[in-house]
Order: C-alpha cells, then structure tokens, then sequence
C-alpha cells in the first residue's frame, strides 16, 4: 500500500496559479502601451497611479508594475540574448536598449520616462552579474553590470528634484544602491524618505534591511537602529511592523542579523501587520516566510537557530487564525529566498511547484490531527476538522 502523505489530508481553495489579476492586467497595460509606442499615454498613466499611490491588493504599487510592464520585452530580450551567449556588441543584445534611449531623447523633460530608461538600465545590469555570458566571464559580467548602473545614474540624478512627492522615482533612485558604493548614513536618509512617502509599501523597509547588513552598507547595529526608527515613522500604519519589515529579509539570509533581533518585538510587530493588513495576499506572505523561508537556515548556526525557530512558531497562529486560501506563486518566490532576480522560464511550472511547498509545509503544521485520523479543511467560514 503506497504511503499516505499528510497533504493528502488537506483541503484549501487555490487563487490564480498566475497571481493577483489587478497586478497582471497593470503589467499587460504597459507593456501594450509601449509596443504600440504611445508614450505619452504611458508617462501620463505611471503618474497619475504614482501620485495617487495606487496598489494592488499585494501591496505592489500600480507605478512600478505598468513601469514593469513597459520595459519587459526590451529587459527579456538582453536576458535570452545573454543565455544564449551574444556578445556585449550584438545587434541582438542592444537593440531594445538603443531604442530606449531614443525614446528618451525625444522625452528628456519627461522624469517618467527618463526612470523607465533607467530602470531598464537597471535590470539589465542584474541581468549581467547573473546570468549567461556573465556566468562564464564574471569579471566583464561585473563590467557591464556596473556600466548600466552608471547610466542609470546618469539618467536619474537630473531629476532627483522631482522626487519630492514621487514614491515612484524616489524608489528608481534607491535602486541604485544596489549597484553603487554608499554609507550607510545616506542609504538609511535616502530610503527614509522613500519611506515616508510611501509608508504602505514594506518592500521599501524590506530593501532598506538588507542594506543595512554589513554585506551591502551597513552594519548589525545599523540594522537595529534602522529598525526601530522605521517602526517609530510608520506607527499609524503597521504599529511596531516597521521593525518587523526592516528585519524581515534580513535575518532569514543573514545568520548574525537573526542571532541579534528583538523577538518579542518582532513578533509584535508580525500581529500588528496582520490586523494592518488580514488580506489572504499577506497572510500568504507572512506564512510562507514562517514556514519555509525562516527554516532554510536551521542548522547552520546555533545562535540563530532559537530566534528562527522562535519567530517560525508564528506559523502555527497565522494558518489556523487567517489563512483561506493558497497563493502558489507567493509560496513559490519563499522558496527562493524572495529572489526578484531570479530567472522563471515556466510560470506554471515555477506555481507547482509553490503549490506542492505550500501544500507540505501547511500540512505539517497539521501533523498530529492528520495522524489521529482527522481531514483539514480551510473555507471562508474559518478551518474546519473532521474525520477523515
């Protein structure tokens, strides 16, 4: 008799194997829009949803995922060109890119389209230090890396006067921290400012973490310093989730960085973002970095084992408490690291294989009803036990 697997026992309603449907039809507006080169239409929308600090139910802001949109044939095409092993020259590799600039040439008064240019800049840069011909010449990877992140510079500076109440273009000038050298002073002022104008999105506190680590800018007190004056600046909307969105990403690749967090005040703040936010996209979130991303680290250093393993326990309370539903692609992007670099060549097959993580991991939580002989169902009413 084949071995019964404790999922089997589980019942969840699935969303969209393809994610949220208001985040994939602002990516597909963009991206329409710059096939058709009607750019003018484009900056004016990119602002419009900016200024209005429009999101999706993910907490992505409606800006970057028609910016997202907008650049993606131009970004993907250098990517394939790199897999396949172009030359830095080739017609194939600079293309989009030139046209681009020429768009931009046209706009140079438009700050909207001059921080798309730039932030395709910017990927493609990442696209160098990660994949294909950067691979196999890591040295000329970091070369052209950097030389798209100087461009991107280039383009960006002009307008820094026009982020004053741009969440949108202070976010593309913080991007280049990733590529360019900085002190942590200036790193924490920069996305401070970013923070306050956008306090509603915890990517920002996110990135600003994990720049904090020595690795990137910072340092372990920087950390914790930029922590508790992210959580004292966005109070009225997060409660103390400030500091838990700071150390979020943090500690879960960083060992020394999760030995030092405040645990109790993490976990404080992990409750205040859910009552912020109960929708299914964070509780998603929230339980697949409890669940998988926090483990992955377990047994690497002792120190950092009992704050993961602490912090992981929130699992328990945020599935049986608030989850009705899976998102697979959210559990998919856990399970690496919440890598926005990372390359999915299949979305369908990157969602299954989210779908079959989330599926064991939120069974284990289950495993001594499981074993006694119980089915688990998760519904809209609440979660449901029953014999099996």
């Amino acid at each position: 008799m084949l071995t019964r697997r404790l999922e089997d026992s589980l019942s969840i309603p699935v969303c969209s194997a393809r994610g949220d449907p208001r985040c994939i039809d602002a990516q597909n507006h963009g991206q329409f829009l710059a096939r058709q080169e009607r750019w003018e239409e484009l900056s004016r929308q990119i602002r419009e949803t900016d200024l209005n600090r429009a999101s999706a139910r993910c907490g992505l802001p409606l800006a970057d995922l028609i910016a997202y949109g907008a650049r993606a044939d131009v970004v993907h095409a250098t990517e394939h060109a790199l897999e396949e092993g172009e030359d830095a020259g080739s017609r194939a590799l600079i293309r989009g890119l030139m046209a681009f600039e020429a768009l931009r040439a046209e706009h140079r008064r438009d700050p909207y389209l001059t921080a798309l240019v730039a932030l395709a800049h910017i990927d493609i840069g990442w696209a160098w230090r990660g994949t294909g011909a950067a691979r196999k010449a890591a040295q000329h990877g970091r070369r052209r890396c950097a030389a798209h992140f100087d461009r991107a510079a280039a383009l960006l500076d002009p307008i820094a006067e026009d982020c004053r109440n741009s969440p949108f273009l202070k976010a593309a000038h913080c991007a280049l921290f990733a590529g360019r050298s900085s002190g942590a002073l200036r790193v924490a002022d920069e996305f401070g400012m970013l923070i306050d104008l956008a306090p509603g999105n915890h990517r920002h506190m996110r990135t600003l973490g994990t720049h904090m680590l020595p690795r990137w800018s910072g340092s372990y007190p920087a950390l914790e310093l930029e922590a508790r004056r992210t959580a004292a600046r966005t109070a009225e909307t997060w409660g103390a989730g400030g500091y838990t969105w700071v150390y979020f990403d943090a500690i879960a690749i960083d060992d020394q960085a999760c030995a030092r967090v405040d645990t109790r005040l993490f976990l404080d703040g992990l409750r205040d973002i859910v009552k912020a936010n109960s929708s299914q996209e964070m509780i998603n979130l929230l339980a697949a970095y409890c669940t998988i991303s926090l483990r992955k680290g377990l047994g690497q250093n002792l120190q950092a084992d009992v704050p993961r393993l602490k912090l992981a326990e929130a699992a328990d309370w945020l599935i049986r408490d608030h989850l009705t539903e899976l998102h697979p692609l959210v559990w998919a992007h856990a399970a690496e690291g919440f890598d926005n670099s990372a390359r999915i060549p299949s979305i369908n097959r990157f969602a299954a294989r989210g779908h079959a993580g989330a599926l064991a991991a939120i069974a284990s939580q289950f495993r001594d009803e499981i074993e006694g002989g119980q089915k688990i169902a998760f519904t809209d009413q609440g979660l449901q036990l029953s014999p099996a």
